[in-house]
């Protein structure tokens, strides 16, 4: 039996207890379904109680619903784009009529008023500028990137997936629209389609610090997930969070990597690359590695928040970093981590 049908089992048992437990299943069929889930379990050899094959098994934070609702709405989503017959056959007797010099003048403002209104944090206003700036000049690559970086912001990376491909259906040569593409995949844990993504920027743009980091810890979680600690023996820390944020040295080492290839130092930020090369604080951060406290900081929700938007291409301000209490408490910790 594979290990990957354990896991289905075990989601499904995982969204059965909570039905119990929530209230969705009757009291009087509370009992018929515990015993239901009991044969389930034994029959495929899974016991929720069981800790070792909690953490081997789990696919948390993702949940079956969840996962079922990224299927729907993929399902609904390639259902709607796909045209009639005689649609199809319409669109391929006509010619799209090309944007006039107006219209992609138009596009520009609204794109530039979107990333504007990305910076501060308004991405559902963003995704509309974008929208707009699509609607006029849809043969620009761009326009469709910038929005699957908005919707990423939100946490939509199912859209944020539709819009990347778009971008690269426009443009195969577009090397951020395979950044936008692998981050989502990333976050949706479809850890096999981010490698992808990041492996086809990289034939574009070999070089590129971004595509590399993000390429490293899709492959780790891939080789993760098919070498389990049960079976090889060997304890093998994982990334957490989203691309680049990973809960040990390498974390932080994939961040300056990340930030170096986007130019650390610009806008407004200091140039992180240039502090993680500092002997001084790498010691500091090999200490907390030690003792745990790295893991834990890179899990920190404003950090993960911080690092979604580094890897959508949004760069914070230092202002803005500075103006968060999170974060400031963040690097009061950081900075008295070595004393």
């Amino acid at each position: 039996m594979s290990e990957k049908q354990q896991r289905l089992v075990y989601a499904i048992l995982e969204f059965l207890d909570q039905s119990i437990k929530d209230g969705t299943v009757k009291a009087d069929d509370k009992e018929g379904l515990e015993v239901a889930m009991q044969c389930i379990g034994e029959a495929f050899n899974v016991d929720p109680s069981n800790e070792q094959q909690a953490e081997q098994l789990s696919v948390k934070p993702a949940t079956l619903q969840s996962i079922f609702d990224v299927f729907m709405k993929t399902r609904d989503k390639v259902g709607a784009a796909a045209p009639s017959p005689a649609a199809a056959a319409a669109a391929s007797s006509s010619t799209t009529k090309a944007p006039s010099a107006e219209d992609k003048s138009q596009a520009e403002k609204h794109k530039q008023a979107g990333n504007a209104l990305m910076s501060s944090k308004k991405y559902d206003e963003a995704i509309e500028a974008y929208d707009k700036a699509v609607a006029l000049d849809p043969t620009n690559p761009v326009y469709y990137s910038n929005r699957a970086a908005a919707y990423s912001s939100k946490g939509d990376h199912l859209a944020a997936v539709g819009d990347a491909e778009k971008a690269l259906s426009v443009d195969p040569n577009f090397v951020k629209a395979y950044h936008r593409l692998g981050h989502a995949q990333y976050s949706l844990g479809d850890y096999q389609a981010a490698e992808n993504a990041f492996e086809r920027g990289l034939k574009l743009d070999p070089t590129n610090a971004g595509l590399k980091s993000g390429l490293q810890n899709a492959h780790a979680r891939i080789t993760s997930e098919d070498v389990s600690p049960s079976r090889s023996g060997v304890t093998t820390p994982e990334p957490s969070g989203p691309a680049g944020a990973g809960g040990g040295l390498g974390g932080l080492a994939g961040m300056a990597d990340m930030l170096r290839g986007m130019g650390g130092g610009a806008g407004g930020m200091p140039d992180i690359a240039s502090l993680m090369n500092n002997p001084q604080l790498m010691a500091m951060a090999q200490q907390m590695a030690a003792n745990g406290g790295l893991a834990n900081l890179m899990q920190n929700p404003a950090v993960a928040n911080m690092m979604n938007r580094v890897q959508s291409g949004d760069m914070p301000s230092m202002a803005e970093l500075m103006n968060d209490p999170s974060l400031r408490e963040l690097a009061d910790q950081f900075t008295g981590a070595g004393r």
